[in-house]
């Protein structure tokens, strides 16, 4: 029935609705996202190891987590557009109000809705976990509008980087864990660590390419505070960070040698670095896409680890 109506409308009817549909996935950043499910997918490769994994709350923590990206993709569209970060030529992804796609009315609608919907989810995960799950909500919530937004923007400061460690690390991943086993191991800690440490990496290309127009508005990010290649170096030592964590485990005999899958994702490094070291600019995007692409193929290899383990 829907789909016989969709078939019926007229062609400028459709045409209209696919370009609204568009700009909505321009304003989500489909491409940030591996960033958010990372973190859900290792930490129900956490509960599965020790030998409580559920499917329905897993599922509702990817569902939380990918809502909450998607809602602070939008915050920061709407919020940058009015202090003025998106001004003159940009060399990232589109922003959708600043190039004039939505209104700033429809942006902070979207992002109501988006939040909302993460909410709706989140209560059946605080029926689950308990108040530790509504304050670890409650701040992500607060956190994905607060890094533009607010009196006091925190990614306006050069703390984005700690920020973005804290909630796509330990809170993602041993929320995840805990929404499962209603308890938190060692291990959930441990390996919420890589996963911080590599969407760190994330953030950090984005902001080294940003340095220029960022510093121009008074937007002061760890990367305009360090320089480029201080925030080259920061980068670096974030891959460094995430790779020494495998071995360390499976020395401390907290974790099985399979574990060692995360490495696979080291065919994706060379590249990356040689892009970061040489490049400026719009071709930082490019690295920007590999090192989520990087933060989700590590997640895997991890969870296979755990599974196989």
């Amino acid at each position: 029935m829907v789909a016989q109506l969709t078939y019926n409308l007229p062609k400028t009817m459709k045409t209209s609705f696919l370009n609204r549909l568009h700009v909505w996935v321009l304003a989500a950043r489909p491409r940030t996202l591996p960033a958010a499910a990372a973190p859900v997918i290792v930490g129900s490769a956490v509960a599965f190891y020790v030998g409580g994994f559920r499917p329905l709350p897993a599922l509702a923590a990817l569902a939380a987590a990918l809502l909450l990206q998607i809602g602070a993709n939008i915050a920061n569209d709407y919020f940058d557009y009015f202090k003025g970060a998106d001004a003159g030529e940009r060399l990232g992804p589109l922003r959708v109000t600043q190039a004039g796609l939505a209104s700033p009315a429809e942006v902070r609608g979207a992002m109501l809705v988006v939040f909302g919907l993460a909410g709706m989810v989140g209560l059946y995960l605080v029926w689950l976990g308990g108040w530790p799950i509504l304050v670890a909500g409650l701040l992500s919530i607060l956190a994905a509008i607060a890094y533009t937004g607010g009196p006091l923007p925190f990614g306006y400061y050069g703390l984005g980087d700690v920020f973005a460690f804290l909630f796509f690390g330990p809170v993602a991943v041993c929320g995840s864990v805990y929404v499962q086993l209603h308890a938190l191991p060692p291990l959930a800690v441990w390996a919420s660590l890589p996963i911080g440490w590599l969407v760190v990496a994330i953030l950090i290309v984005n902001n080294l390419r940003d340095i220029a127009s960022d510093g121009a508005v008074g937007k002061r990010t760890l990367a305009v505070r360090l320089g480029r290649q201080g925030a080259r170096a920061e980068y670096v030592l974030m891959l460094l960070a995430a790779y020494l964590v495998p071995p360390v485990l499976i020395s401390l005999q907290a974790a099985p040698l399979w574990i060692l899958l995360s490495w696979l994702s080291l065919a994706l490094v060379p590249h990356l670095l040689k892009v970061i070291l040489t490049q400026e600019g719009r071709p930082l995007n490019r690295a920007l896409a590999g090192t989520g692409q990087l933060v989700l193929v590590y997640g895997l290899g991890f969870a296979a680890g755990l599974l196989i383990g």
